[in-house]
């Protein structure tokens, strides 16, 4: 907690885009962003995960992670990682990945990304792949910067496009609300819920 009462909550992601959702949850949650650690793909953040936690005896700690295809669900993937969190840890698994909480958040990701509504997933979370969904969507955008930036050039050898992760980080920072999404995300509204509950706890702590 800083000198005017607000609460900080470091953290540690896979990559940028996740980073940038990291900064916007907490914000949502009411709290001041720290530190945030990792941003080189998942085995890095598993091999610092047990000292992050360590850190989290004492402050507040939001780690976000991709479930991917490492697990059916969150909870057994969670319990492999961290079996033991700590009093003031956040560790919360996106499902499948987190561009599948920013697929939840319909009408502000169809208007940026140039699409009608219709084409936008009703059930983000069940989709196999959020990433390549993304691709596919930005592929029949009516914006020719968004398909040049998100959609990998014929022959690349890329899932993505040249500026897809700029993109996205750009959606969350301007357009990404949180308090739509979390309604079409199980994993999402999980999320918010313990870290709006952590921030709280440690306010009255403090």
């Amino acid at each position: 907690m800083n000198r005017s009462g607000s609460v900080i909550v470091s953290g540690a992601v896979e990559g940028l885009v996740d980073e940038a959702v990291f900064l916007r949850l907490v914000q949502y949650a009411g709290a001041v962003p720290g530190p945030v650690y990792g941003k080189n793909g998942k085995p890095s953040l598993r091999q610092s995960l047990m000292g992050y936690n360590r850190a989290a005896r004492f402050s507040p700690w939001l780690i976000l992670a991709d479930l991917d295809r490492d697990a059916d669900c969150a909870p057994p993937f969670r319990a492999a990682w961290l079996p033991n969190p700590a009093a003031y840890m956040c560790f919360r698994v996106a499902v499948r990945e987190v561009e599948a909480w920013l697929f939840a958040d319909r009408a502000n990701l169809a208007r940026f990304l140039g699409v009608p509504i219709s084409r936008m997933p009703q059930a983000p979370e069940t989709l196999s792949s959020p990433k390549r969904a993304m691709v596919e969507l930005a592929r029949r955008s009516r914006r020719r910067e968004i398909r040049e930036d998100m959609v990998p050039r014929l022959g690349s050898g890329r899932s993505v496009g040249p500026a897809y992760t700029s993109r996205l980080i750009e959606f969350v920072e301007t357009a990404w609300e949180p308090q739509f999404a979390e309604r079409a995300s199980d994993s999402l509204r999980r999320c918010c819920n313990r870290l709006s509950e952590l921030v709280k706890s440690f306010r009255v702590k403090k």
